[in-house]
C-alpha cells in the first residue's frame, strides 16, 4: 500500500528540480546556512551583547532549515512542512520586525527578522510571500490510477 507521499505529486514531476523550485531551495539553503553560522557565532562569542537578537537568529536558521528540506523534498507530508513553516517564518519576520521598532533596546545587535530583515536586503520579508506563492502554485495532486 502508498503511502500520501508516494501517491502525491505536485503540479509538474519536475517542479522542484528545474527553473524556479531549484532557485527558491537554493535561496533558502543560502539563508539556512548564512543564518546558522551567523547565530552560532554569536550564540558562542557575544551572547551577552544582544542575547534576544541572537536566540531569534537561531530559531531563524532552524526555520530555514526546515523549509530548506521541506521544499527540496517531494511528497504530501512535504509539501505541508514546507507550507508550515514558511507561514511560520512569515509570522516571524513580522512580529519580530515590529517588536524590534517598538523595544530597539532589546536588539542593539540585528537578528535576521528584526526589522523586517534590512540587514539583509528585506529578503527575509519577501521570500516567505515568493515560497508560499510558490507553494500554491506547484500544490500537490493526486495522481490517476
Amino acid at each position: 500500500m502508498k503511502t500520501d507521499d508516494e501517491t502525491t505529486e505536485t503540479a509538474g514531476p519536475t517542479a522542484k528540480s528545474k527553473g524556479p523550485g531549484m532557485i527558491l531551495v537554493a535561496i533558502y539553503a543560502v539563508f539556512s546556512l548564512s543564518a546558522g553560522a551567523r547565530a552560532l557565532y554569536q550564540i558562542v562569542a557575544k551572547f551577552d551583547a544582544a542575547p534576544v537578537s541572537f536566540i531569534l537568529s537561531g530559531v531563524a536558521a532552524a526555520i530555514y532549515i526546515v523549509a530548506t528540506i521541506s521544499l527540496a523534498r517531494r511528497g504530501l507530508n512535504s509539501y505541508w512542512a514546507a507550507v508550515w513553516a514558511i507561514v511560520v517564518e512569515f509570522l516571524g519576520v513580522i512580529a519580530v520586525g515590529i517588536f524590534s521598532l517598538m523595544r530597539p533596546e532589546l536588539f542593539p545587535l540585528a537578528s535576521v527578522w528584526s526589522h523586517f530583515g534590512a540587514g539583509y536586503g528585506y529578503v527575509p520579508l519577501v521570500l516567505p510571500i515568493v515560497g508560499l506563492l510558490w507553494l500554491y502554485r506547484n500544490r500537490p495532486t493526486k495522481r490517476a490510477h
